[in-house]
């Protein structure tokens, strides 16, 4: 059974495994089909307003779907990789561990936000940025940049505290766990404070181009396991049917074929967490 660890707990040679793993994928050119799924996903949740992938209730299960997906292809290379969770609640700053140079490198320079340092700086040659939003060929990170802080424990904590999953309308700013977690509610808030507080390819469509794109979401689903567990009697995922523009539980989930947020409801027939 796969097990995601915690990031800070991960040992020299698991972080160096996860490492490998993900360069190898990126290699085989397997990654880049990641970002580039993502980027169609966000156009189209912005553009239809069909929301399947963002701003909506199918946020957490399409995202889980997509994490499992890439641990898939992390496990061809290795079969004992597993994606680690950020939990930036505590890992707060630019000094934390996730950003040391035998992980996932740290904040970009000055002039350009270019991430010099780590596996997947530029200049490494292994890191080019093919799937873009804009004409930078490098991975740009400027932590705490745009926002000074990360989301909080207390403010996690509420969001636990909520009962229902999601409500009506299904949106932004729908009453309920999703909405909260997800940030929709305020934008600079929670998950979507996290992708800001990066910044660089993490504040666009194109998000996954930076690995810990991978860390921050495996988080974002283990708190969707905590809050299940928290409310065992509450629905795991509404809206249950007869909804439009957003995806019911037994609907599938573009672009796959075969997965529906009830397929993935279960996450320990995948994996657990530490």
């Amino acid at each position: 059974m796969t097990v995601r660890k915690n990031q800070a707990n991960l040992t020299t040679a698991e972080k160096k495994a996860f490492v490998d793993a993900v360069l190898e994928v990126k290699r085989l050119g397997v990654y880049d089909e990641f970002v580039a799924a993502h980027r169609l996903r966000f156009a189209l949740d912005m553009n239809t307003g069909i929301y399947v992938g963002h701003f909506g209730p199918s946020f957490l299960p399409w995202h889980r779907k997509f994490l499992i997906d890439f641990e898939n292809e992390l496990q061809k290379v290795d079969a004992s990789v597993s994606i680690p969770y950020w939990d930036w609640t505590v890992d707060n700053t630019v000094g934390s561990s996730l950003w040391a140079p035998d992980f996932l490198g740290g904040t970009g320079r000055p002039l350009d936000d270019q991430v010099m340092d780590g596996p997947f700086a530029y200049a490494a040659g292994t890191w080019p940025i093919t799937v873009q939003v804009d004409s930078r060929p490098f991975l740009a990170r400027n932590l705490g940049y745009r926002v000074p802080t990360l989301p909080t424990r207390a403010e996690v904590d509420a969001a636990l505290a909520l009962p229902s999953y999601d409500s009506a309308p299904w949106r932004d700013g729908s009453a309920g766990f999703r909405s909260a977690l997800e940030g929709s509610a305020g934008y600079l808030s929670m998950h979507n404070r996290v992708h800001t507080w990066v910044w660089g390819q993490m504040e666009s469509s194109v998000s996954p181009n930076d690995p810990v794109f991978w860390v921050h979401h495996a988080f974002v689903d283990k708190l969707w396991a905590d809050w299940h567990a928290l409310h065992p009697s509450s629905a795991e995922y509404l809206p249950a049917g007869g909804t439009v523009d957003v995806i019911d539980l037994n609907e599938t989930m573009p672009p796959w074929t075969n997965a529906t947020p009830q397929s993935v409801l279960d996450h320990t027939q995948f994996y657990t967490y530490a």
